[in-house]
């Protein structure tokens, strides 16, 4: 899932909070989907559109300071889902800092502890 983008309020500086950003967001998980392959059913499969809800739900939900802690928790509700096993999460700002960038991000991998 990749290039994802959300309006959220995540920062330290109280303008970042108050004026908000967009946010993007790229996503890869890992399960075993060896029955979705040979049956191809959808129900045997990762639900692509309730794993893009609950990125957009963490997102433009509470505030975070950091956005590692942003994609913690969008890696830790996707674990939540059937299937996954491993969530790689990438998000990405462009903050109100002075000069020229694209944008500031980090990456969180995060792994199911009951094996999905």
């Amino acid at each position: 899932m990749e290039g994802m983008a959300f309006f959220g309020r995540h920062g330290v500086f109280p303008a970042e909070r108050e004026l908000g950003a967009r946010f993007t967001v790229d996503v890869e998980l890992e399960g075993d989907l060896r029955e979705a392959s040979s049956s191809d059913r959808l129900e045997q499969t990762v639900d692509y559109a309730h794993a893009y809800s609950l990125v957009k739900e963490v997102v433009e939900g509470e505030p975070c300071h950091l956005l590692e802690a942003v994609a913690a928790r969008i890696a830790d509700r996707l674990l939540t889902l059937p299937r996954v096993q491993r969530a790689r999460v990438t998000v990405r700002k462009k903050p109100p800092l002075e000069g020229e960038f694209r944008s500031f991000g980090v990456e969180v991998v995060r792994e199911s502890r009951g094996g999905g």
